[in-house]
């Protein structure tokens, strides 16, 4: 058995920004849909409000991703750095387009780790960053770095 569906639910200070992710995320990312399964909630479904998204799905590369408005206080709870997505870049072009797209909140930012204006995480790496942590001093570079710089890696 196997899977390709990871899901977002979002709460709190995000409630009702769902289907706004949704389209965020699929304008960025070349290759992306929205699916036609996008189930809103009715009129009555408190604490959920008519109009947020209670189940749609998009896919991003090959990736189907589920999304979710919740308004349930017994869901306290939001988006950590616990859990994050990668997205593998073919050169430094990509990394520096993906980090200027993705990344909302400079604090966070650190060794390819960003976080979006919704608090999920993003780790945005080179594609050959397995061979490139290899080299001689590469990690002790890398952790310095905030937006990984491939150059830099290097040496």
């Amino acid at each position: 058995m196997g899977t390709d569906l990871s899901a977002a639910l979002f709460t709190k200070d995000n409630i009702g920004k769902a289907e706004e992710a949704m389209k965020f995320y699929t304008s960025v990312f070349q290759n992306s849909e929205i699916s036609k399964n996008i189930n809103k909630y009715p009129t009555g479904m408190n604490p959920d409000r008519e109009g947020m998204i209670m189940f749609a799905d998009f896919r991003l590369f090959n990736d189907w991703l589920a999304i979710m408005d919740s308004g349930n206080d017994m869901q306290d709870f939001t988006f950590t750095p616990a859990i994050s997505l990668m997205v593998k870049c073919k050169d430094q072009e990509e990394i520096d387009y993906y980090w200027e797209k993705l990344s909302a909140n400079p604090n966070f930012e650190q060794c390819g780790w960003l976080e979006d204006k919704y608090g999920v995480s993003w780790q945005i790496t080179p594609e050959n960053m397995n061979e490139l942590i290899r080299l001689p001093g590469a990690y002790k570079r890398m952790m310095n770095m905030k937006k990984l710089d491939i150059a830099g890696l290097r040496g």
